[in-house]
């Protein structure tokens, strides 16, 4: 199967039979590793990070089905890379710190793995005397690596820091004293908005949450072949609008979690349920009509349905009545792919964990 999936029988096809073992061998032995941080704090977010966030990594090493002769590089480094931002991510929910610097020299971390001529530093500077027994900087130079050998990695590159950056400063923002983060994020915004009139603050904050386009490049760089024009349609098309429904979804199920940990939600800055259900299909069908013209439309027009199945079958859904309400909504007249989709979703969360 050496030609990019099709149909949604393709698609899965690869799933099942390149992308899932491969991802898990991969994760056995990050897991592994994890499991010798001597720092127990740090273990059990490695660890939790991992077995919490897996489908992240399987959604993920998808792309790699799009240059098959690099699959044995793209899947690892697809899940290394975002193993460090689910890691990232749990130790900033879950920190007691709110210190900015804090999270801003964990985030390096992100921006060194994409820059193989950056050399790794203590990460945890800003938390004190705490060690990982390497976890952090092994992968890290795992991800340095991989891209340093991809033909055209430095035509991509200077786009991956944009969106690493934003990532970044995201992550910054989100995590700070709780009475400061919606202010950091609007005045992060303003330096933005005129490139995106057409969004809501918290849907480019969404947009830049996202790891999808960032996997995007990795593909692009991974080919001999490098088609400038084409990798700006691609990198407007993902972002901000896949992007954004990518993380609008994400955040959507994990309402009630987040309401619980005091963790701040862009789907709450709508005004109703309504509103944000309006929002979410305009962006979707922005997506799907960027999309569209892409080469290859049909397999990225399949990302996005499995997206959409991905997070509207999750089992948050049903202990959430409002969301609930809401997805039958967004499911109505849903195309037989996103139903094909929405059924191995469910597969695969109960078999490939």
């Amino acid at each position: 199967m050496k030609r990019i999936p099709k149909t949604p029988m393709q698609l899965m096809l690869g799933v099942y039979r390149f992308v899932l073992p491969a991802v898990r061998r991969e994760i056995n032995q990050i897991r592994t590793r994890a499991s010798f941080i001597p720092d127990n704090e740090l273990q059990t977010q490695a660890l939790a990070s991992i077995d919490s966030k897996l489908f992240h990594c399987q959604g993920g090493a998808v792309f790699a089905l799009l240059n098959r002769k690099k699959m044995k590089q793209l899947i690892p480094l697809i899940v290394s890379f975002q193993t460090i931002s689910d890691y990232l991510d749990n130790l900033c929910d879950r920190s007691i710190s709110l210190d900015p610097m804090d999270f801003r020299l964990l985030h390096q971390s992100m921006l060194d793995a994409i820059q193989p001529s950056s050399t790794t530093v203590n990460y945890y500077a800003h938390r004190g005397n705490v060690d990982d027994g390497g976890y952090l900087q092994g992968l890290v130079e795992h991800c340095q690596s991989i891209v340093a050998g991809f033909p055209n990695y430095g035509q991509v590159q200077p786009k991956l820091l944009e969106w690493v950056g934003l990532y970044c400063d995201l992550q910054v923002h989100k995590h700070i004293h709780k009475d400061q983060r919606e202010h950091a994020l609007l005045h992060w915004w303003d330096k933005h908005k005129a490139s995106y009139p057409e969004l809501e603050w918290q849907e480019f904050a969404a947009a830049t949450g996202s790891t999808l386009g960032m996997f995007m490049c990795f593909v692009f760089a991974s080919h001999n072949k490098f088609d400038n024009a084409e990798f700006i349609q691609f990198s407007n098309a993902y972002f901000p609008y896949v992007c954004a429904v990518h993380i609008l979804l994400d955040y959507f199920i994990d309402q009630e979690e987040d309401r619980l940990g005091g963790d701040l939600n862009f789907c709450n800055y709508y005004d109703d349920v309504q509103a944000m259900l309006t929002r979410l299909q305009w962006v979707t069908k922005q997506a799907q009509l960027c999309v569209s013209l892409l080469p290859n439309s049909q397999f990225h027009g399949m990302i996005l349905e499995g997206l959409l199945a991905l997070y509207l079958s999750d089992s948050k859904v049903n202990q959430q009545v409002e969301v609930s309400r809401a997805v039958s909504i967004l499911m109505k007249n849903s195309s037989l792919g996103r139903l094909f989709f929405w059924i191995n979703s469910n597969w695969i969360r109960k078999i490939y964990r």
